[in-house]
Parts: C-alpha cells; sequence; structure tokens
C-alpha cells in the first residue's frame, strides 16, 4: 500500500518492477490502482472459471428410459434402477421416463405403480424433485440425491468392504439375495 501517487510516477514504477499497472476501481477518486502481472492474473481467473464449470458439472441430470412401452420385464427395470442408483451415487439428478404406446395410455396406473415401485427402491438415496406426471404419452418424474443418505451410503458401504460404485451386476445380485431372504425358505 503506497498512497497516492501521481500517474506518471506509478506508470514509472511498475515500469521499473516489469510489472503492469491495473485500475483496479475507476469510479472512486482517486482511481484506486495496482502494480501487478496482468497476464498471470487473467490466466489464474481462468483456472478459477474452469474449476467453477467442473464443479457444477457434477450434477447434470441423466435420463433413464424405462423401454419404448410397458411392456418391460422385470429384470430390465431392475437394471435401469441399478442405473439410476449409480448416477444418484455420483451426485447426478436423475429424469426417470416411461413411455405408453396405443391403449397402454387405459392402464395409467401401472405406470403408477411402477413409478412408485422405483421411488420405494431408490428412497435409500434420493428424494423426488419433480413427482410423476403424464406429459403426452411420457410419464417422468425427477429424482435428486441427498447428500446425507449419500454420505451415509458410502460409509456403509467401506465398512462393509464393498464398493462404493458397485457394477450393475453386483447391484442386482444384491436385489436378489434381498428377495430371497423375503420367502421364508424351504430347508
Amino acid at each position: 500500500m503506497i498512497g497516492v501517487v501521481e500517474l506518471d510516477e506509478a506508470k514509472r514504477r511498475a515500469y521499473d518492477i516489469g510489472l503492469d499497472l491495473v485500475e483496479i476501481s475507476p469510479d472512486s477518486r482517486p482511481p484506486v490502482c495496482k502494480i501487478m502481472d496482468f497476464g498471470k492474473y487473467k490466466y489464474e481467473q481462468s483456472k478459477k472459471e474452469k474449476a467453477n464449470k467442473a464443479k457444477s458439472k457434477a450434477s447434470e441430470m441423466k435420463e433413464v428410459r424405462l423401454g419404448r412401452s410397458m411392456k418391460i420385464g422385470a429384470h430390465d427395470v431392475d437394471i435401469r434402477v441399478a442405473q439410476a442408483r449409480r448416477f444418484l451415487i455420483e451426485g447426478h439428478r436423475v429424469q426417470i421416463i416411461q413411455n405408453f404406446r396405443g391403449r397402454e395410455m387405459a392402464f395409467r396406473e401401472k405406470g403408477d405403480m411402477r413409478m412408485d415401485d422405483i421411488i420405494q427402491r431408490l428412497a435409500d438415496l434420493a428424494k423426488v424433485e419433480v413427482s410423476p406426471r403424464l406429459n403426452g404419452r411420457r410419464m417422468g418424474m425427477i429424482l435428486v440425491p441427498e447428500k446425507q443418505k449419500i454420505e451415509a451410503y458410502k460409509k456403509r458401504m467401506i465398512a462393509e468392504g464393498k464398493p462404493i460404485l458397485p457394477s450393475i451386476p453386483e447391484q442386482l445380485e444384491d436385489m436378489h439375495d434381498d428377495d430371497d431372504e423375503d420367502d421364508g425358505g424351504e430347508d
């Protein structure tokens, strides 16, 4: 901090040091200037902007389609739910889309039931941002990850010695292992 200096003197000082005289606040009287390497300043600003863009891109929207119609098998729905689970763990918002073809529009309640089932299956990681609604022949909803639930899930996976981001086949095995416990089983 030098204080008030004449313009010619400030330019001379900047030239002697080999730096630039940059006007910081032109509206104040007297104007505020700073001696700095302007090229380096611009480079650092661009790096900060890139870092901010990279952080904001982490929460992009991912779309999971449940087939071209309601005629999709339970295993295929399991795969789509596993994909959505991976996207949520990575921090992305997920849009789930169910298409209706022909007379399937008469059975909208089946689509509602499927969407409710998916909400229940992903409730341990996400919450519903936009509830299921029909738009023409497409039913869609948006799920967003809940940070506390994601962190708790990651801690649980680490404690169990499992990968934080399991592959889809591993997730499907876990889903079917849970189903086997409920059968009551014969010995």
